[in-house]
């Protein structure tokens, strides 16, 4: 059982709380680069608690600062882009992309002010559709050679939603096997030719069953979970008869992202960002190892839910996420309809604002999310302490090093499966149009199919 000190230690990251520091010294997903697109490329942004402004110069630099003006407090995300900067529209001091104030221009022409003015700027850079900011001291850490980071811009797509909780009963929910097998239970399959963009809708991998009904007759997987250099690796397997076992590999990455098979051709890279203790957003690059992204039509799929310019859901809380009892008896285990981001975003956010972790009881089926919680209060430590850089606080040298990781969803051998899903995962990438490495790890283990990289 949990106390509420420990309950605390890992949901709160505010600036002076012990998970805020441990998240701050990663670059944190701020916005989408869409979100900067149009006449007036400016967004308040809230994140970890606190409160900036993000916008893109006329000379297409990208800049984060702090959103209230140094001056008297103004609001900054009502600021005008001209002169190479942010203007204030209170008095119209001037900020550029590294918070530096060139003009002051309220007082005299001969005034030195602005020379000692400076408000808080963070560095900003945009990867796979996303722009990151970095919150915390120093020189920033390197990004791992993740695929969602490895693939070109045509194989990849960015897009994010809301929820109204915490962000650790987001992520958890992510990294919970079991639960796929109820919450997102259809009680009928529908052709996995449509399945496109769709998640748990496509076929598994060496078999025409669809992930439905897999999902829907074998409800108690055995669960392995396995510790890595980049979080926690878990398997699920759900044997079909003594030949045939259903494979699912996932991947948590450290400290607040899994990454998930979406189907045979595409995996999801998915972050879980504090607005602040009681908000998140999701951030996910969907990444394809077969043709390009179709951006439009998953862009189009996923603006039926959400809704610009904040993407909150259509579904929630105050229409009880669109429930239909009768849909619930004859159709979906919920009742929510037919997209799984609503299922998960009723699950979570129904355990409130923040989870009352104290009240809980888990279950094997539970191993990689107490282990998970484990790592975390683990990497905390380390945050707080400054004995060693926590995980996947990463220099260049070692960010190479970081690859894959690998996922996969099939059905392969009963006696075997622990090649067969790396075999699987390796002919992915070396079919892949753009150079997809194979995972040092993976590679060591089916030398057969890996020389020939």
């Amino acid at each position: 059982m949990m106390s509420r000190e420990q309950n605390d230690l890992i949901t709160r990251t505010g600036p002076q709380d012990p998970a805020g520091k441990l998240m701050r010294m990663y670059w944190q997903p701020a916005a989408l680069i869409e979100e900067l697109q149009g006449e007036r490329p400016i967004r308040p942004v809230r994140l970890l608690g606190e409160n900036f402004v993000l916008f893109r110069d006329e000379a297409g630099r990208y800049g984060l600062i702090d959103r209230d003006c140094p001056h008297r407090g103004a609001d900054l995300a009502f600021g005008r882009l001209e002169n190479g900067g942010l203007r204030c529209a209170f008095h119209g001091w001037l900020f550029d992309v590294e918070g530096s104030c060139l003009e002051t221009p309220a007082e005299p022409a001969n005034s030195r002010l602005c020379a000692g003015i400076r408000q808080r700027a963070y560095p900003v850079v945009e990867k796979s559709g996303v722009l990151w900011a970095y919150l915390g001291e120093g020189t920033p850490p390197a990004f791992p050679e993740i695929d969602c980071f490895t693939a070109p811009g045509t194989h990849t797509f960015a897009f994010k939603g809301m929820m109204n909780c915490n962000w650790l009963q987001a992520l958890e929910v992510g990294i919970d096997p079991a639960h796929a097998s109820f919450l997102h239970r259809f009680f009928h399959d529908e052709d996995p030719s449509a399945s496109y963009g769709k998640q748990f809708r496509a076929s598994s991998a060496d078999s025409d069953l669809p992930m439905t009904r897999i999902l829907r007759e074998y409800d108690r997987p055995i669960i392995n979970v396995e510790k890595t250099e980049y979080g926690l690796r878990l398997i699920a397997l759900r044997q079909i008869d003594e030949e045939r076992t259903h494979v699912r590999v996932t991947n948590q990455l450290f400290p607040h992202g899994f990454v998930i098979p979406m189907s045979a051709e595409m995996t999801i890279t998915q972050w879980h960002v504090p607005i602040d203790d009681e908000n998140c957003y999701w951030y996910a690059i969907f990444t394809s190892f077969s043709a390009p992204v179709d951006k439009q039509k998953m862009r189009d799929q996923r603006l039926e839910l959400y809704a610009l310019p904040d993407y909150v859901s259509r579904r929630n809380k105050a229409n009880d996420y669109g429930f239909d009892p009768h849909e619930q008896a004859n159709e979906t285990y919920t009742g929510m309809g037919l997209d799984i981001n609503v299922h998960d975003q009723w699950a979570v956010e129904s355990m409130g604002a923040i989870q009352d972790r104290t009240r809980e009881h888990l279950g094997q089926s539970d191993k990689a999310i107490i282990q998970y919680r484990r790592l975390l209060r683990q990497e905390i430590e380390k945050a707080v302490s400054g004995s060693a850089l926590p995980l996947l606080v990463l220099d260049g040298a070692h960010a190479r090093s970081i690859q894959g990781p690998a996922t996969m969803d099939g059905i392969g051998p009963t006696a075997g499966w622990e090649i067969y899903w790396m075999e699987v995962d390796v002919k992915r990438r070396r079919g892949a149009p753009w150079a997809a490495p194979v995972p040092a790890e993976i590679a060591a283990r089916v030398p057969h199919l890996s020389a020939a990289q």
